[in-house]
């Protein structure tokens, strides 16, 4: 009887748990503020990306959250995620939307959810699928016929994910942007008239109500970019913006001179690229502002207060007219208050106390990191050069280069090819190269002509036989700005030696890297500066997170049992390892991978207990 009662008891706190977590809520905006379930609210968010985190760490990043303070969470939605080719969709194991944001709920959070369609957020071509740009009749961010068909056919997968979630169906999602930070492209894009951007961005908010949308929408721009990227029916929110006069008059414009007041993007941090200094905000900056908002009853979202990592081939760029490009690193610890491997930092500990002061309760313990391990070196014991794997296969044959989107691949690297029958010397001239590039004649490197640094140009001397291989990478898709829709890879336009076009017999061989190639090994000696392939099995005795030390390596990409890691470039920095999360790692045998672009004889690799984010090489 006393086991039953036990039981008994077990199962009906279990049930009421469910019943809370289930029980339809309301949430909405009266009279100039949040209302949830009939009380005014004030929404504590942090910005946290559920593709930049194992799924297995999902929960902790949230109680983390939840122990700072937070009330609720805030994800994009990356649309290029999750339609992984045209018409395939996956929202399962990683990709598993539904369950994160179950996930945010068990946690004690509500989820505020930013699809895009255009995201933005330092991913891969700001979420767009790279497909897009084959269709030659379709302009992303416009009002465009073919691109309007797509952007519904992914709010429609979109809203079967999320709908069921909202908080009048018992779930934890309380409000939906729509668009991203349009005022910025508005006023970027001064070739198309006003009238048609908002033509635009209307047909997005119809979408999403459309699709069964029925929680508040928003949009988020700069306070003085309202104009441009506000929506009628959509609360206006204002990114970055620290004054509190300048916050709430952009804001009356638009809600009849009253509230809710709300920044949807606080930065605490800052994104970082290759090449640069990395971006420090101090904790006393971050405290003060808070402070600040919290005074003023401003709502506010910490972007980011988690980064994660930029895992594979999913980190955006930047363009600017001093760099054709800056790539985005590989780790996206954005100097946030939770770092990249989930602890909690300095920062972290301010703004906590800050919140406990205004709870009547005492919050949650901060949970403890996941365990971390450092691996002793590890021996290459195969290796190759990428030229015996580009034996093994059939080229493209063209009689110009042809671009990424015109082989079919989107992310990775495209070996160019071409033998000449005659002596050619002076200066090799790619202004199309996008992004990245090793030179070789018969095999033997030559230099590298890079779009970070502007440096399109390399003297070459081929001789009649010779065969000139061009490695090009994808560095990248620009995220940000008008320049995304000129977003081609590879190479895009003629190449040219002493400005005469070099045409005719073109091979191209795509290397997309989505999983890292099968090859039986011969090693061999291997000139410097070659591009190999390496591969090694280590065992472990226990699993951990854990950081590969790059700093003896130059450029390329590591694969972790079958999993890409994500790119490195040690010889420039500031970013000089790789996390690696222990739940990607195996008691036992493991597998590493590397393609390193640039080989100069290492051929071993280990990790440390920390990470290296900020060492730039000059």
């Amino acid at each position: 009887m006393r086991i039953f009662s036990r039981y008994f008891y077990i199962i009906l706190f279990i049930s009421s748990i469910n019943l809370m977590f289930c029980q339809k809520g309301k949430f909405g905006i009266e009279d100039g503020h949040f209302m949830l379930n009939g009380k005014p609210f004030s929404i504590y968010s942090g910005e946290m990306h559920y593709p930049r985190v194992p799924s297995q760490y999902w929960k902790h990043r949230l109680q983390m959250m939840k122990a700072m303070g937070l009330n609720t969470v805030t994800t994009y939605v990356f649309w290029n995620y999750h339609e992984e080719e045209p018409g395939k969709w996956n929202f399962s194991v990683e990709k598993d939307l539904k369950r994160f944001i179950k996930t945010a709920q068990e946690a004690g959070l509500f989820v505020i959810i930013r699809p895009g369609p255009y995201v933005c957020a330092e991913w891969e071509f700001g979420g767009y699928p790279w497909w897009l740009q084959k269709n030659k009749g379709l302009e992303i961010r416009r009002d465009n016929q073919a691109f309007l068909e797509e952007c519904e056919n992914y709010i429609r997968q979109l809203a079967k994910q999320i709908v069921p979630l909202q908080i009048d169906h018992g779930g934890p999602v309380i409000m939906v942007q729509a668009e991203n930070e349009f005022g910025s492209y508005v006023a970027q894009r001064k070739d198309i008239s006003l009238e048609e951007h908002r033509k635009y961005s209307h047909k997005i908010k119809e979408m999403l109500l459309k699709s069964g949308i029925s929680v508040p929408l928003f949009t988020s721009d700069g306070s003085s970019l309202l104009k441009g990227g506000s929506i009628e029916g959509a609360l206006p929110t204002a990114n970055g913006e620290g004054d509190i006069d300048v916050l709430k008059k952009s804001i009356n414009e638009y809600t009849g001179g009253k509230g809710p007041y709300m920044v949807a993007e606080y930065y605490p941090g800052w994104l970082d690229h290759w090449a640069e200094p990395f971006v420090k905000v101090s904790t006393e900056e971050v405290v003060k502002q808070t402070e600040l908002y919290l005074k003023n009853g401003v709502s506010f979202n910490y972007y980011m207060v988690h980064g994660g990592t930029n895992f594979g081939f999913t980190s955006g760029a930047n363009y600017d007219k001093d760099h054709d490009i800056q790539p985005d690193l590989t780790s996206y610890d954005y100097d946030a208050p939770i770092s990249e491997p989930g602890w909690a930092t300095p920062k972290y500990k301010a703004l906590r106390e800050i919140f406990q002061k205004i709870n009547h309760e005492k919050l949650p313990d901060i949970p403890l990191p996941a365990k971390v391990i450092t691996i002793p070196e590890i021996r290459f014991t195969k290796i190759n050069n990428l030229f015996d794997l580009i034996a093994q296969k059939k080229p493209i044959v063209s009689n110009v280069p042809l671009t990424f989107e015109d082989l079919n691949i989107g992310n990775g690297y495209v070996l160019y090819r071409r033998k000449f029958d005659k002596d050619q010397r002076g200066v090799l001239d790619l202004q199309g190269l996008r992004d990245y590039a090793n030179i070789y004649i018969n095999g033997i490197w030559k230099g590298e002509v890079n779009r970070v640094f502007k440096k399109y140009s390399l003297h070459v001397d081929i001789k009649a036989g010779d065969e000139l291989d061009i490695l090009v990478e994808n560095m990248g898709r620009i995220n940000y700005g008008a320049n995304i829709i000129y977003n081609l890879k590879g190479i895009i336009s003629p190449v040219k030696i002493n400005g005469i076009e070099i045409s005719g017999n073109w091979e191209m061989f795509p290397l997309p890297f989505d999983k890292f190639p099968r090859h039986n090994y011969q090693s061999k000696n291997i000139a410097d500066h070659s591009p190999v392939i390496q591969e090694a099995e280590f065992n472990l005795y226990e699993t951990g997170d854990t950081f590969l030390d790059m700093r003896k390596l130059g450029k390329g990409i590591v694969f972790i049992n079958g999993r890409n890691i994500g790119r490195y470039w040690s010889k420039v920095g500031p970013q000089q390892t790789l996390y690696i999360p222990g739940v990607w790692l195996k008691k036992g045998r493991n597998t590493i991978q590397i393609f390193e672009q640039v080989f100069e004889g290492t051929r071993s690799i280990n990790s440390i207990d920390h990470p290296i984010l900020d060492q730039l090489v000059k």
